[in-house]
């Protein structure tokens, strides 16, 4: 499965509404990755080929992208200050958010560590 761009909106409605609800309440059916990036920023453009390998290798889990040039309230609400930024979501744990462009096999086991390891 590719990534998928993720818009505020869509964000509010598939993944947490964070202007109806205080505390973290996932509502999608896997975990996800979101990768915050800019289209003229230099690291993001070498996290996202990667990105897009992971998402076909782990169907378990959907990788989203947020333009932060695009989608600025959702940048601010995740006080995102450099980029990529990437956002882990277990289903049943708090997001993590990770700053810096990670290679492939840190990525893996992040997903591996903390994503799968909580799906039945």
């Amino acid at each position: 499965m590719p990534t998928v761009k993720l818009t505020t909106a869509q964000f509010k409605e598939d993944i947490f509404d964070y202007t109806k609800e205080r505390e973290w309440n996932y509502k999608g059916d896997k975990p996800a990755i979101i990768d915050f990036y800019a289209d003229w920023c230099g690291p993001c453009k070498m996290v996202a080929p990667i990105l897009e390998e992971l998402a076909d290798e782990n169907p378990d889990i959907i990788i989203y992208k947020v333009d932060t040039e695009v989608e600025q309230e959702l940048s601010q609400v995740f006080q995102i200050r450099s980029i990529p930024s990437i956002l882990f979501i277990p289903m049943d744990k708090q997001p993590m958010m990770q700053a810096g462009a990670l290679p492939k096999h840190a990525l893996q086991e992040v997903i591996d560590k903390e994503l799968l390891s909580t799906v039945a």
